[in-house]
């Protein structure tokens, strides 16, 4: 967790993000800053908008109008005087790179291994050398903790360990920021202390964060802001200790009180 101020440079910045699904609002003029080293949680009720949200700041969801602009470059579109224009596969691939996205669902390779997921991404898309690639792999898997899995296959492991090697994935492309969409909301509740703990040491590590997550001792302990959302659009935000304790909404306040038990 960092201490961030006025001054610090924004990695991340949505402004004004409309997103709708067959004519129905999700997104109403989402905007967000994120700066560098931030970890940012984003809470709220299902159905707020917390995981549009998400895919869109890396294009997986195409908005219908705002900006996001990563480090000063646009994501998935460029401005033109008819609006906006989407940005081609090629140049909306790059700019993906460098943002590394966590699933609930793990979203592995069943049928090779777990090293194996780990190296393909820099060894296939980044065209990085073949045994820098599996050093890295297994570099990774040891900060994880899994590194005699590393000869295993997906369906073998518990979900906790699949989702570890899923972090580790995400981190072998070298991303600038990390997306995570409830990544323990698939687990058992005894496996999700070890996925959090990962979690916790990447936020300490400086690597600049924002996940969706109902764990709210992991918001306490690594968040630097909570935001609050609520019918696509963002309620509330601030420092965690003030929203755990003192939320100025009382809508936050009741979805604080509800997610406790």
């Amino acid at each position: 967790m960092t201490e961030t101020t006025a001054e610090s440079t924004a990695l991340l910045e949505a402004r004004d993000v409309v997103k709708s699904f067959g004519g129905r609002p999700v997104l109403d003029g989402v905007s967000l800053t994120v700066h560098r080293g931030e970890t940012v949680v984003i809470i709220g009720p299902s159905g707020s908008g917390k995981t549009t949200f998400l895919r869109c700041l890396n294009h997986l969801e195409r908005i219908d109008s705002g900006s996001i602009v990563l480090d000063g470059e646009p994501v998935g579109y460029r401005r033109s005087r008819r609006g906006l224009i989407e940005r081609s596969p090629r140049d909306v691939a790059v700019v993906r790179r460098r943002i590394g996205f966590v699933f609930q669902r793990f979203n592995l390779f069943p049928h090779v291994s777990v090293i194996d997921n780990v190296a393909v991404g820099p060894s296939k898309i980044l065209r990085r050398p073949r045994a820098q690639c599996y050093q890295e792999a297994l570099d990774l898997l040891t900060s994880v903790g899994l590194a005699d899995k590393a000869d295993a296959r997906p369906p073998q492991l518990s979900g906790g360990q699949q989702q570890r090697v899923a972090i580790a994935r995400a981190l072998a492309m070298k991303p600038e920021l990390m997306l995570f969409d409830e990544p323990t909301s698939a687990l058992d509740p005894e496996m999700v202390g070890e996925v959090v703990a990962v979690m916790r040491k990447l936020a300490d590590d400086g690597m600049t964060m924002v996940v969706v997550t109902h764990e709210m001792g992991f918001a306490r302990a690594a968040a630097d802001r909570i935001v609050m959302m609520d019918g696509g659009r963002i309620l509330e935000e601030g420092p965690a200790d003030q929203m755990i304790n003192s939320p100025t909404q009382a809508r936050t306040r009741r979805f604080l009180t509800q997610i406790a038990h």
